[in-house]
């Protein structure tokens, strides 16, 4: 929601005490930042003195990662449960090719020691969650999100919220990046900006998307500032501000919000799963009507897989891009990719149950939904993609 933005006071006060004294080696490492206009040393043992914690070692985290430690951020922390995987490499580029297989957080921790080895790194290698964001959070000044999936990015927001602590966040898709300073304390949060998430069919992640490298570098870089002008107290903060930038045209716009009086208070931590899913309890009534009227349109990777065993008959449509079919493919699948399947209707059968598929159910989701449009009404698409297939079914296959 978009509202007259409120009232900023421009600068703030620094969020961290200087730390000690600066070693002339610190002095002499950081001496053109030291050089800089209203900034100077004390400014520089703020950093010194500050606990930053990351949500994600992806995309952002290694383009906002890198440059807090570079900075001189003394106490790092992120939270990351992922691995290393060659389809992470061309835009996260804290990682390298023999990283492929560790756990990011060991891989950044390592990135991090190359850079200054004086930084105090903590490995947060586990998925935040509702029970545990709030004891996490206790050990830090200041949280970045840089994470790819909405349940996280409230999930974020609420519990730095009842911190009362100062949150960056950032997001990036395809050409294009957004990022912003969610305050509670002192201005309107991610919620006020967005105040419910989308449904699940409306959006796209990165391994569905794409994105483009340099987007994860002037969006992570926007949110390190962020981050160093909170902990010391210079310029005007990103607050009730959104900065977009836009890749294909080389252009930034910005959006400014505010409070939406009507949202109600952050008072705890929820079941952000579920909130961003759109779903709501069902009764055995529910799920009754629901399969009354066809509701069933899912299929989980067990059951195909039983249903290719059978050779059952069954037409597998991939909704993926050729190249994508490439690197790994359901056996005898037909590759109409979503953006062509509109002038290729004539090629899915209604003679047999159609299934649908792609990388983890986005796009095979939005080609359900078309093909029901079109009158298509033997149509299922396949939970988790081809991603949960090769993951809990066949092991073999390429996992990108």
């Amino acid at each position: 929601m978009t509202t007259p933005r409120m009232p900023h006071t421009g600068h703030s006060a620094p969020l961290v005490a200087a730390g000690p004294p600066l070693t002339p080696e610190r002095l002499a490492r950081f001496s053109r930042q030291l050089l800089m206009p209203g900034f100077g040393e004390i400014a520089q043992r703020r950093l010194a003195n500050a606990r930053v914690l990351v949500v994600g070692a992806g995309g952002l985290g290694s383009a906002s990662v890198p440059y807090l430690a570079a900075a001189g951020v003394g106490t790092i922390g992120v939270i990351d449960s992922d691995v290393v995987e060659p389809s992470n490499l061309h835009r996260q580029v804290a990682h390298g090719m023999r990283d492929i297989g560790r756990s990011k957080v060991d891989s950044i921790a390592d990135t991090v020691a190359a850079i200054d080895p004086n930084v105090r790194f903590h490995r947060h290698d586990l998925r935040l969650d509702s029970h545990n964001a709030r004891d996490l959070l206790d050990g830090y000044d200041l949280v970045m999100d840089g994470s790819d999936n909405f349940p996280t990015r409230y999930l974020t927001n609420d519990a730095a919220a009842l911190a009362h602590k100062p949150l960056v966040w950032g997001a990036i898709l395809r050409y294009s990046g957004q990022a912003s300073v969610s305050w509670a304390d002192h201005g309107p949060t991610y919620r006020d900006l967005f105040p419910s998430p989308p449904g699940p069919d409306e959006i796209l992640n990165c391994a569905d998307g794409g994105v483009l490298p340099t987007v994860c570098a002037v969006i992570g870089a926007i949110m390190c500032g962020e981050a160093i002008k909170i902990i010391t107290g210079i310029g005007d903060l990103l607050i009730g501000r959104v900065t977009t930038y836009d890749a294909l045209s080389g252009r930034y716009r910005e959006l400014e919000y505010g409070r939406d009086p009507d949202a109600a208070p952050i008072t705890e931590l929820i079941d952000y799963e579920l909130f961003c899913s759109g779903s709501a309890p069902h009764t055995a009534h529910d799920d009754a009507a629901d399969r009354a009227d066809g509701a069933d349109d899912t299929i989980d990777v067990q059951t195909l897989s039983r249903h290719l065993a059978n050779r059952s008959p069954i037409q597998l449509v991939d909704v993926r891009e050729l190249f994508e079919a490439k690197i790994v493919c359901l056996p005898d699948a037909e590759v109409i990719p979503l953006g062509a399947l509109v002038g290729s209707l004539d090629r899915i059968r209604t003679d047999v149950p159609v299934v649908v598929y792609c990388h983890h159910g986005t796009r095979s989701r939005m080609a359900l939904d078309l093909l029901q449009s079109r009158g298509f009404s033997n149509v299922r698409h396949l939970d988790g993609g081809v991603d949960a297939y090769a993951t809990l079914v066949d092991p073999a296959l390429t996992r990108y």
